[in-house]
């Protein structure tokens, strides 16, 4: 795969491997921070005395800032090496966890979560980018897994985990030990990272260039169809589980739990299959997230169905990440760190439309209207695919086609 243009000046290390999972625990630790409130929301909004709907925004706040800040951070970084600004965004994330851990007040807590999308939009935008200056080409695609994998390993150990430690010792000590965490995360990086110099300084006029790119508007729209349906319900499941289907709250973090091993193997089994059939990937990933609510609204009643289709919900969301990030690779080879920040943005936008309609939704209508609201983005995900490849059999990989149209 080409390098960024940006980026062709940079030698891989004889070893960079240390490097690229120290990037996996950077997202690792940024999207734990950002889903933590899912597994605690109900005591959080007890102890701030706010409503579920309200919480949400918990969620819907630092992805919609995450949305502004990731183009803004790759061009404002301008020259900046990119180890060094990694560097500094870990720090704030630290910050941002210390700060939610104390919060005194509702206030308090959004102020934290403000700084929290900064923390997001940066991290994410630089780490899409890293694989091609980290490894050798023939190996961007298990870095870029690895990297990925971080997003479906916060759903595995850092949710769960963060609700398990919320039932035991309350929700601020799941925000103060990820602030541990991260700056251990921020310790490793300043070891094993690699300075990563910047030729050329990104202008906004390549970033708006590239929206003309029709194979990169087509991965952006899949990618605020599928986020938003996804987190619209997602935000909600432990309201969900506990009011419909009637799982005691110390069954929660082992659910989740199992929830997120089954996105790992969502995670690698996309990463395998999208490198070769992205768009037959992002199809069967939109189907999946279809059945998902509609199995909910059918089973959920029931521990057992609705712990299946928990499964299933995970299997299917895992692989959206690496999935998107594979067709936006493919779709701007030459300009990924751009490709990135657009995604990032767009993905980030998902979370926020998602997670505040859901709780709109939620708090006027009930769970059940939320889960044929998230059907029906999923839906039109799924048409999306299948009118892509109606229009044409060749997919950005085929076409070797990642001009701006």
């Amino acid at each position: 795969m080409p390098r960024s243009a940006t980026d062709n000046a940079v030698d891989t290390a004889p070893n960079p491997w240390p490097a690229v999972i120290a990037a996996g625990l950077a997202t690792f630790s940024v999207v734990t921070t950002e889903m933590l409130p899912v597994g605690l929301l109900t005591a959080i909004a007890h102890s701030l005395a706010i409503s579920t709907g309200q919480a949400g925004l918990m969620l819907s706040l630092p992805a919609l800032l995450a949305a502004l800040f990731a183009p803004l951070v790759v061009v404002l970084a301008g020259g900046m090496d990119r180890r060094s600004m990694l560097a500094v965004l870990l720090g704030l994330l630290v910050i941002a966890n210390a700060a939610s851990a104390l919060a005194p007040h509702w206030g308090w807590m959004l102020a934290a979560r403000v700084l929290l999308g900064l923390c997001i939009g940066g991290i994410w935008a630089m780490a899409g980018g890293l694989a091609a200056r980290l490894v050798p080409a023939h190996a961007i695609g298990l870095a870029t897994s690895v990297i990925f994998g971080g997003v479906a390993a916060a759903s595995v150990l850092g949710v769960p985990i963060g609700a398990l430690i919320g039932e035991g010792a309350g929700w601020r000590w799941a925000f103060a030990a990820m602030a541990v965490f991260s700056g251990l995360v921020l310790l490793l990086h300043l070891a094993v990272m690699p300075a990563l110099p910047v030729q050329h300084r990104l202008r906004p006029a390549q970033l708006f260039a590239q929206w003309r790119n029709r194979h990169l508007q087509a991965g952006l729209l899949l990618t605020l169809l599928l986020v938003a349906g996804h987190f619209m319900a997602f935000t909600f499941v432990r309201p969900l589980l506990v009011s419909v289907s009637g799982f005691e709250a110390q069954w929660l973090a082992g659910l989740l739990l199992a929830y997120g091993l089954a996105g790992m193997a969502g995670n690698f089994l996309a990463g395998l299959v999208a490198a070769r059939q992205p768009l037959l990937t992002l199809g069967a990933i939109a189907l999946g997230l279809l059945l998902t609510p509609l199995l909910l609204v059918a089973l959920g009643h029931s521990q057992l169905g609705s712990a299946g289709v928990l499964l299933f919900w995970g299997l299917a969301y895992g692989g959206v990440s690496v999935a998107l990030m594979t067709w936006m690779m493919k779709a701007a080879p030459h300009a990924i760190e751009i490709a990135t920040a657009l995604y990032v943005g767009v993905f980030n936008t998902g979370i926020a439309l998602g997670a505040w309609a859901g709780g709109q939704v939620v708090d006027g209508w009930g769970l059940y209207a939320n889960l044929w609201l998230a059907a029906s983005l999923a839906a039109m995900a799924l048409l999306l695919t299948l009118g892509l490849g109606g229009r044409s059999r060749a997919t950005p990989v085929e076409r070797g086609d990642a001009g701006t149209r």
